[in-house]
């Protein structure tokens, strides 16, 4: 039987650190098995070259366009308008990565809100599901969410790293939710990995968030502190471990998952 293929549904491959290898970074993950990649845009610059991406890459990338909550200073009418056109390109399936990041604060916390809601309402307009950012801003970030009007089953609350009460009060809005590298991290992530198994098979899926975020548990550990897609199957074994699955079930539900939410093609291996 062929093995199960995976998605990283958020892999910021535009990221300038794969400027030098990008070529070589999506050979490794063919060859880990990871098939296919959403790569989300942080700007409105970063958001077309995602979907330049796309058009290199048809069968195995496909971008989302928006602007990060640190970036969220830049909202303008020109880059809602940028944003806006980019949704017609081909490739280019949903609005993201937007939301609130309170622990940060590179933007402020009226900027973060004011793009929030602008990139809801673009959503809403074009009928495009959402990835979702959201770090110490849960209660303001849900709040901004039911005032937008887009069904929570539309979005990917991605890279999730919040508490107990926070899972499941995401769960019980209706969102689908990305874990990362982070629930390897023994410092930040030690309170996740119990939470998995709170996670119905049908709402989650699985990312590398990459260039971030490299699993700290990789043995032997990587010269470079550079996350890629190859390391997927390894985030995914700590899922399985608390799903008391297979790696290959969680192939198989977390790119089932992904493709229904954002209208993805099957896989080619």
């Amino acid at each position: 039987m062929d093995r199960p293929l995976f998605l990283d549904a958020c892999a910021n491959l535009a990221h300038e650190s794969y400027d030098a290898d990008r070529d070589a970074v999506l050979a490794r993950a063919r060859a880990a098995g990871v098939a296919g990649f959403l790569v989300p845009g942080a700007s409105l610059e970063e958001s077309r070259r995602a979907a330049a991406l796309h058009a290199r890459h048809p069968e195995r990338i496909w971008a989302t366009a928006g602007v990060h909550p640190h970036h969220a200073s830049s909202w303008s009418e020109e880059v809602a308008r940028g944003i806006e056109d980019l949704l017609d390109r081909p490739g280019v399936v949903g609005l993201g990565e937007c939301g609130l990041d309170y622990f940060r604060l590179l933007s402020t916390r009226a900027e973060q809100r004011r793009a929030f809601a602008a990139q809801i309402a673009l959503a809403r307009r074009h009928d495009r599901p959402l990835l979702l950012h959201v770090r110490e801003a849960h209660a303001d970030f849900l709040a901004l969410w039911r005032e937008g009007g887009v069904p929570a089953a539309r979005a990917l609350v991605h890279c999730f790293t919040g508490t107990a009460d926070e899972l499941e009060e995401t769960l019980a809005e209706g969102f689908v939710v990305g874990l990362t590298g982070w629930i390897t991290d023994e410092r930040r992530g030690a309170h996740l990995p119990p939470l998995i198994a709170r996670i119905a098979r049908d709402r989650l899926v699985v990312e590398t968030d990459c260039p971030y975020l490299l699993p700290r548990d990789l043995r032997p550990r990587p010269r470079s502190r550079r996350n890629e897609p190859a390391h997927l199957p390894h985030v995914a074994s700590a899922i399985a471990r608390a799903w008391g699955t297979d790696p290959a079930e969680v192939a198989r539900s977390t790119t089932a998952n992904l493709r229904r939410l954002f209208a993805l093609p099957e896989p080619v291996p």
